[in-house]
């Protein structure tokens, strides 16, 4: 469990989110680096990161604009950048094996491709991510509006645990069989880690929370902001909601507007006091708030969803404390284990699928959609956009899919553990 330490601004202020001015191409490097996880004056923690440090730099485009990145892998195996959220081009996709060979050891590979909806996205690596992913291999990727709303600060907010020695060296034992059976490995110590430090009272902020961790759901106290929701995972909602309660899976994002009145803490709930996971402090006052409603973002793009011509099941299975099933792992879909020949469906290019998801199993599960962003159903109708679904134990959602992007492309547990031991297969569209 989480360790009831709190964590001081110092340690905060070493943490800041790092900036990288875009260039063609632009170079990401994992290599080996140590960061400063515990507050400042304790131990610092070996990990892998990107150009030097972990959470890698943060990259920030236009809508429509193209990415070129160079990736230089440096950091003693194979691997690959898996770019979450984007409805990318498949090549580019970055999975190893199936769109396109790892990157070894002291290789490149160049990926290219246009970004086409503004909104909050991340990189991270997509080979042993169970494990590359616990060890920094990760960053934020912020994709702007043409037109922005008007803000004060456009703030990343970085959400992750570890598994720390007291000391802050990681503890080893990634791949645990009794991690992957069960909710995965948890770290017991975590940190909201913010690409601002300090903010004046009656600011407007935009803050873009990112859940990075390869298991942990996060539960988030906001404090310090009055302010609206108005974007999960990218995409923005229909109609601005109140903040309230806010629960992350992995892999999910949610963007927030709000205006400062006091230090904004990050706090996760517990049954004592809250354990602060950082906060931006106050500095001063803004002389002239911007003040005003906070109205809704731009549509997205993706195109609402046709009547629905294949109606299919993805039965989550497995897992401790869950039934038998018919795959050979410790977890299944519809009785199969892991990336298998065939694909979970086949779609011609602009079908609609109804995808039913039923938790047989005794444990939460964030589900993933590569190259796509799909409906939650609500009431019988289209909910949210979102392309990692959060399915609470016994609990079946509906979502809806436009499959318009050609490929062959992971469905797959963003518990990380989950996926590695067989919660993962795919799907194409021709």
């Amino acid at each position: 469990m989480l360790t009831r330490r709190s964590v001081l601004m110092t340690g905060a202020a070493a943490l800041v989110l790092p900036k990288v001015a875009l260039a063609a191409p632009l170079v990401l490097r994992a290599e080996p680096v140590v960061a400063q996880i515990l507050p400042e004056g304790d131990g610092t923690t070996a990990m892998l990161g990107f150009n030097g440090t972990t959470p890698g730099p943060e990259l920030r485009l236009k809508q429509g604009a193209e990415l070129a990145v160079r990736f230089e892998n440096r950091m003693g195996d194979v691997s690959a950048i898996h770019w979450h959220g984007i409805r990318i081009e498949n090549a580019m996709d970055g999975v190893p094996g199936m769109t396109q060979p790892p990157v070894g050891d002291g290789e490149d590979f160049d990926y290219r491709f246009t970004v086409p909806d503004a909104g909050t996205y991340w990189y991270h690596s997509h080979h042993r991510s169970w494990e590359q992913v616990a060890r920094g291999l990760y960053g934020p990727l912020i994709v702007e509006e043409p037109n922005p709303p008007a803000v004060d600060h456009d703030i990343t907010v970085i959400v992750d645990d570890w598994r720390l020695e007291e000391s802050g060296t990681m503890m080893e034992g990634f791949g645990n069989m009794h991690d992957f059976a069960h909710a995965g490995r948890m770290g017991n110590f975590a940190r909201a880690i913010p690409s601002v430090a300090e903010v004046r009272r009656g600011d407007r902020v935009r803050l873009r929370l990112i859940n990075v961790a390869t298991a942990r759901i996060f539960p988030v106290q906001l404090s310090g902001v009055a302010g609206k929701v108005v974007a999960l995972d990218g995409m923005p909602l229909r109609a601005t909601r109140d903040i309230g309660d806010l629960v992350l899976a992995p892999a999910q994002r949610v963007d927030i507007i709000a205006d400062v009145q006091d230090d904004v803490r990050f706090d996760f709930p517990t049954r004592d006091e809250p354990y602060e996971m950082g906060r931006i402090a106050v500095a001063g006052e803004n002389p002239a708030p911007l003040g005003g409603a906070i109205s809704a973002l731009p549509a997205a793009s993706v195109a609402a969803p046709g009547t629905p011509t294949q109606n299919l099941t993805l039965r989550m299975q497995g897992g401790a404390m869950g039934a038998g099933h018919g795959g050979d792992d410790i977890w299944a879909f519809n009785d199969v284990s892991g990336m298998k020949d065939a694909p979970f469906a086949t779609f011609k290019r602009g079908e609609t699928a109804r995808i039913t998801m039923i938790n047989d199993t005794a444990w939460p599960h964030g589900i993933h959609l590569h190259g796509h962003h799909f409906f939650e159903v609500a009431d019988g109708q289209p909910g949210d956009l979102r392309d990692t679904s959060f399915v609470q134990r016994g609990e079946t959602r509906e979502i809806l899919c436009t499959f318009d992007n050609p490929g062959k492309w992971m469905l797959h547990c963003h518990m990380l553990g989950h996926q590695a031991s067989g919660m993962m297969t795919w799907v194409e569209v021709a």
